[in-house]
């Protein structure tokens, strides 16, 4: 029962480790995408992180944005009556 109780901490601690580094990576993609990332900030992504998620991350907060555009420029000419 003794060697349950370790696994069962390891694998909730490793799981708190990914929800972490997710919202670092997402949190890291946001301040960069809107141009406030610190100069701290980025080197620790750099030397911390791994490129790829920042890679993958990047391209799709770079296709929700387009997408988001696209779909609020249509509603307001919609709305604006023209076709």
């Amino acid at each position: 029962m003794s060697q349950q109780s370790p696994g069962r901490e390891k694998s909730s601690g490793a799981e708190g480790r990914k929800s972490v580094a997710l919202l670092r990576v997402v949190k890291s993609i946001a301040a960069a995408a809107f141009g406030v990332q610190s100069n701290r900030n980025r080197e620790s992504d750099f030397t911390q992180g791994n490129y790829r998620h920042f890679i993958i991350g990047g391209i799709i907060f770079t296709v929700i944005f387009v997408l988001t555009v696209i779909f609020v420029v249509s509603l307001v000419l919609k709305n604006a009556g023209v076709s």
